[in-house]
């Protein structure tokens, strides 16, 4: 027989070299310490292939095929599968972190807020149901369960927080289980929960290291299911009125427990968000943050569903944010604004003075401990800066900074209506990326009349920008509606810089300049640009997609693991709520206009930061828009803060983004999974938006460009 039949069989053989399922791939070479890239280059071909094979998107063929089979039969025989769990013991996941905080990843474009190919979760292994602790065995160390799949979110290699950032509570069958990151679960012994309090800081080695060097170790985070709420005593619903007051009331008796047991409470007391503490001895804290999402601590309109999620997965999605951003703190935007002072801490220690003691100092590069006063054009209306103002007068742009996100829209042109679609484009992390890079102020304002115009220096500046005129194809970028200014008015330095950029003469005639500034936004945009980079690769959208992979891997992404699309939610909304934050205004504290409100009272209450940010991320976005119609002379038709809607012949960004061999326009829209670059909104047809706005009027179509849809409330009907 000829050796070419030989080798006929062997190849018919290998095109058929029996695979694992799909996630069990992905478990055999994480359980291996492998990378997708060294396997790619060990098989010859190109890491979005592993991807996919993982995924289950595609499958090898021959020769691959074969040498993946052997690989994947070798790696099994090192790391059998877990072992069936029984129906009667309680889950734990592995999850799909990383063992490691993620890589610094370089941007693929400009800084800015969206993005995403998956990687599926590790097999559920049940452990043996840890034993019921007596009364008499309340202070043991923890019984440890812990999975033998390897953890996606591993735990802390800080000793004292060897089991992670946070645990959840919860009751099954009567035993009172910690369900941790890394599928850990641990026996819970506490029978109150002032006791719960001492077992998580005594036993439960829970916990997170600082960020930054002069920081302080993240407090352990307690998350109380509703069953555990039961157990402890504590409603699993506030009333009404405890919904409004934002907890249960002092005389509540699990309050007065903790009184007794000499544990304090923050002034907002014990509601969805509770922090109980001891005051500091020796320089030790005594704090555990309580999160109870049955009382409405995981807000649904940024965290989704993950309040309803059970104990387990809970545990896995909290502990992916938390290992990726920080252990959450209160609101996806308090998280936000708390991330910020991890990272630059408002004090540090001194150098030793002459009896070699240290003392607390201001930490250069921070906000500080004190809060500043913002400039009067900078304060919102009702602030205690504005009393002198007649009531109800309407401040002008010559009187107030107003630099707000894009919403323009106009009519379409005729050759536009010859078209057949509409097509938004969403720029990723547009608010995240206009944090990158940007020169803030650390400290007060200073007043000066007729300063010459410094585009390295933040502040705001009153100037007359209504000379310069752009083509009204596209937007103005000097203000939020797009319209051109009509006189003097305030801006921040960002808009202003662009303005010179552009070649036109600046000449302000006062400004409330900053000298002390740094780019303090820095270190924060590239810890949550990290965390959004690597929740995308899990969901399978990585930063080495060609334009075509990476609008195919954009489709369904949420959909191959809705835990990690959670993650990816409340990451995004951590950006747009801490830069809110900045300028946070009163809110149901009886508060009336020039009277101060609770933010004030904060270092982080910056007015003119938040502006800063907002104006360079509109400026990124005209850049792009100027430097995408001077190349195709195509102009948007609708822009809403980061989308940006195009008329074109083709349904997908592909049919008028002018791509060559895959290469971008050089500075314009650039398609993506890196802050800045951009991803596929949503297509209409020329038709719907004829239809709508016969029906609505002029409304904005970037809002509705999405799904189609547009409801009554949208339009204010």
């Amino acid at each position: 027989m000829s050796s070419e039949l030989f080798d006929a069989v062997d190849a018919l053989i290998a095109s058929a070299s029996p695979l694992p399922p799909p996630a069990e791939r992905e478990r055999l070479r994480k359980a291996h310490g492998l990378t997708q890239a060294q396997i790619a280059a060990a098989l010859e071909v190109r890491r979005p292939t592993i991807v996919s094979w993982e995924s289950g998107k595609t499958e090898p063929r021959p020769p691959q095929r074969e040498a993946y089979a052997r690989l994947l039969a070798k790696l099994a025989e090192l790391y059998p599968a877990p072992a069936a769990p029984s129906a009667a013991t309680p889950a734990t996941f592995t999850g799909p972190a990383p063992a490691t905080p993620p890589p610094t990843v370089t941007p693929q474009g400009d800084p800015e807020p969206d993005s995403e190919l998956p990687a599926s979760s590790a097999p559920v292994h049940k452990p043996a149901r840890p034993k019921a602790s007596s009364p008499t065995n309340a202070s043991r160390r923890p019984t440890a369960k812990k999975s033998t799949a390897k953890p996606a979110v591993a735990v802390s290699a800080d000793p004292r927080f060897e089991n992670g950032p946070l645990a959840v509570i919860d009751v099954e069958d009567g035993q009172v289980l910690a369900y941790c990151v890394g599928g850990l679960v641990l026996d819970v012994p506490a029978k109150s929960l002032p006791s719960l309090v001492d077992w998580t800081l005594a036993e439960a080695k829970l916990g997170a290291a600082k960020l930054s060097g002069p920081g302080k170790d993240s407090d352990p985070l307690v998350v109380l299911t509703e069953a555990a709420c039961e157990r402890y005593g504590l409603p699993v619903h506030l009333t009404q009125e405890e919904r409004m007051a934002g907890r249960v009331p002092e005389g509540h008796k699990v309050v007065k427990q903790l009184a007794r047991a000499e544990w304090k409470l923050t002034k907002r007391g014990l509601g969805p968000w509770a922090r109980i503490y001891r005051p500091a001895h020796g320089g030790r804290r005594a704090c555990v943050q309580l999160c109870i999402p049955s009382w409405g601590a995981l807000d649904t309109r940024t965290w989704g569903s993950t309040g309803s999620l059970p104990a387990a997965d809970l545990a896995r999605m909290l502990g992916t944010f938390a290992a990726r951003v920080m252990t959450p703190r209160g609101s996806t935007a308090v998280t936000g604004l708390e991330l910020m002072t991890a990272l630059h801490p408002p004090t540090r220690a001194s150098a030793p003075d002459a009896d070699g003691k240290r003392h607390s100092e201001h930490n250069p590069g921070s906000l500080g401990n004190e809060p500043v006063d913002c400039a009067p054009c900078e304060a919102p209306d009702g602030h205690p800066l504005l009393t002198d103002l007649p009531r109800f007068h309407q401040r002008t742009p010559g009187e107030m900074l107003i630099e707000e996100a894009y919403d323009w829209a106009r009519p379409l042109t005729d050759d536009e209506y010859g078209q057949r679609y509409l097509v938004g484009i969403d720029v990723n992390m547009a608010f995240a990326a206009g944090a990158n890079g940007l020169n803030v102020g650390l400290g007060a304002p200073t007043h000066v009349q007729r300063p010459e115009f410094d585009p390295k220096l933040p502040g705001s500046w009153l100037v007359d920008l209504s000379h310069i005129e752009l083509d009204e194809r596209l937007p103005s970028p000097f203000t939020p509606k797009g319209d051109r200014p009509e006189g003097p008015a305030w801006y921040a330095t960002p808009t202003v810089a662009y303005a010179a950029e552009l070649g036109y003469q600046v000449i302000p005639t006062e400004a409330y300049v900053r000298y002390e500034n740094g780019r303090y936004l820095d270190g924060w945009y590239n810890r949550l640009r990290d965390a959004y980079i690597a929740t995308m690769a899990d969901l399978g959208v990585t930063v080495d997609l060609s334009p075509a992979d990476f609008l195919a891997a954009m489709d369904g992404y949420r959909q191959r693991d809705p835990q990690m699309a959670l993650v990816l939610s409340a990451i995004k909304a951590t950006v747009k709520g801490g830069i809110g934050k900045l300028r946070e205004r009163p809110r149901g504290e009886g508060w009336k206009p020039g009277q101060p409100w609770r933010a004030l009272s904060r270092p982080t209450w910056r007015p003119d930061i938040r502006a800063a940010v907002i104006a360079k991320t509109r400026i990124n976005m005209h850049r792009k828009m100027a430097k995408h119609a001077a190349f195709t002379g195509q102009y948007p038709v609708a822009i809403l803060s980061d989308c940006a809607v195009y008329a074109s012949d083709g349904p997908g960004p592909l049919d008028f983004l002018p791509y060559r061999q895959d290469k971008p326009l050089p500075g314009g829209f650039r398609l993506g999974v890196s802050p800045g670059m951009v991803k596929h909104e949503g297509t209409q047809t020329v038709l719907w938006a004829e239809a709508v706005r016969e029906e609505h009027g002029e409304i904005n179509l970037a809002r509705y460009i999405k799904d189609g849809q547009v409801t009554g409330t949208d339009t204010g009907e």
